[in-house]
Order: structure tokens, then C-alpha cells, then sequence
């Protein structure tokens, strides 16, 4: 627990309020930042997972334009009841932050305690954060509502990448992984001399491959096929 303003709140709920999602891992630059620690309070990327391992791990998704978490996770760890939840690929999300929306004439309906935005009945919240101050304001204490939540795991259809080594990380990039695969990298035409450019593309193929960046090497190879004289072109079709 922590205090803000004389009132205790969970860590972990501050932390995912104030935490940034969608952005550039600071070790792993490619990747974007849709995991929350509720243990270390932080956001991490796919990449950072095996890091904490053991630890409870919420996934952050997007909505248009905006954070939101499975409501099934989240009932794990807060009573989500009054709070409206929206389905995405079947699955029910609760958004995390409040969106606040003026209005400066409420007609009849529903509205949230904290947006004013215009709710289905019977929700009277449109995000976790409106819950949350709606119910310090009226309440002055979460205990209530929260739930102790021992473990929480990442859902089954969610892509955890392979760890990757000190070796394949060059200042937080991984180096290119281009031709690893059997098949060979330049093919030759068929209506080519069949030995000699078999041996070309075989050793323009081995360039491609012991090389680390792949678009300079495969560049050099086109080069080197381009300059071997005497390699026939197959004449256009009429």
C-alpha cells in the first residue's frame, strides 16, 4: 500500500494508472511495452516476460486509442461491478483511465459518475479510474474492494517470443536473422547454363549467409551474379 493525500492505495494501482503502454521497450527498441507487473509496478514488453517470470502479469491492450484490460483479469484483483465493459474478439475490457467528455446539456440516460460519457444501464462508470474516484470520494477507502490475487498469468493465447541471448542483442537490437532458412537465397533462371550457375548462386548464397546485415549482402551478391559475363537472359514473352 501506498498513501497519496491520506489515502492508502495498492501500488499496483497507481503504477497502471501512471505507467506508459504502446511504447519503445528501453532494452529491447523494437518492441512495444503491453505487459504490467503488478509486482514490480512496471510495463514491460514480450521480451522482458522471462525476466519476471513468477511474478503476476497483466496484458494491456488497445481500444480505440486507449488502455484496457481483460475484465476477467482485473475482477481478479478489484470489484469491477458498475463498470462498463466492451467486447473485443469475444473478450470483455474495462478501459483503465478515465475519458473525460464536457457536456454542457445532459439529456435523459446514464452517464458516468466522473466523464459524463452517456453508459448503458445499469453502469455508472465508464473506466476502472472513474471507480476508483468515485469511490475514495464517497467511501475514503479501498479495502473494501479490493481482492488478494496471488497469481495471475498471462491468458493462453498470448505470444511470449523466444528468449534471445546476450549474443543476438547489438545495443538492444537484434542482429538480423535473414538466411537461416535451407532454402537457397538466389535462384537462377532455367534457362541458364545449369553447373556454373549452380556453383554462382551456391557461393553467392553462402555471402548472404555468413554476412549479418541482409540487405548489404544480399545487394553484394546481386552484384556479383549481374557482373559474371556470359549468363544468358531469357528473352521477353511476345
Amino acid at each position: 500500500m501506498i498513501m497519496i493525500m491520506g489515502i492508502e492505495k495498492p501500488a499496483w494501482l497507481e503504477g497502471i494508472y501512471t505507467q506508459k503502454f504502446f511504447v519503445g521497450c528501453s532494452y529491447h527498441e523494437t518492441a512495444k511495452k503491453n505487459v504490467y507487473c503488478l509486482d514490480c509496478c512496471i510495463s514491460i514488453c514480450p521480451h522482458c516476460i522471462s525476466s519476471h517470470s513468477f511474478h503476476r502479469l497483466l496484458q494491456v491492450r488497445r481500444y480505440v486509442y486507449h488502455d484496457v484490460v481483460r475484465l476477467e483479469d482485473l475482477q481478479k484483483l478489484i470489484d469491477c461491478s458498475n463498470v462498463q465493459a466492451y467486447t473485443i474478439n469475444s473478450a470483455k475490457v474495462v478501459f483503465i483511465k478515465k475519458r473525460p467528455q464536457n457536456r454542457q446539456f445532459k439529456g435523459a440516460g446514464n452517464y458516468c459518475t466522473s466523464c459524463d460519457r452517456s453508459l448503458q444501464e445499469p453502469f455508472i462508470h465508464c473506466s476502472l479510474g472513474c471507480k476508483v474516484d468515485f469511490v475514495l470520494k464517497h467511501y475514503k477507502d479501498l479495502s473494501p474492494f479490493l481482492k488478494k490475487c496471488k497469481k495471475l498469468t498471462l491468458s493462453p493465447d498470448f505470444l511470449i517470443p523466444q528468449d534471445m541471448g546476450d549474443d543476438e542483442i547489438t545495443n538492444g537490437t537484434p542482429r538480423s536473422t535473414i538466411a537461416d532458412g535451407d532454402e537457397p537465397i538466389i535462384s537462377w533462371s532455367s534457362g541458364s547454363s545449369g553447373s556454373d550457375n549452380m556453383s554462382m548462386a551456391y557461393s553467392c548464397d553462402e555471402i548472404v549467409r555468413k554476412k549479418g546485415n541482409g540487405l548489404y549482402d544480399q545487394d553484394m551478391a546481386s552484384s556479383i551474379m549481374n557482373r559474371r559475363k556470359g549468363i544468358p537472359h531469357r528473352s521477353p514473352l511476345c
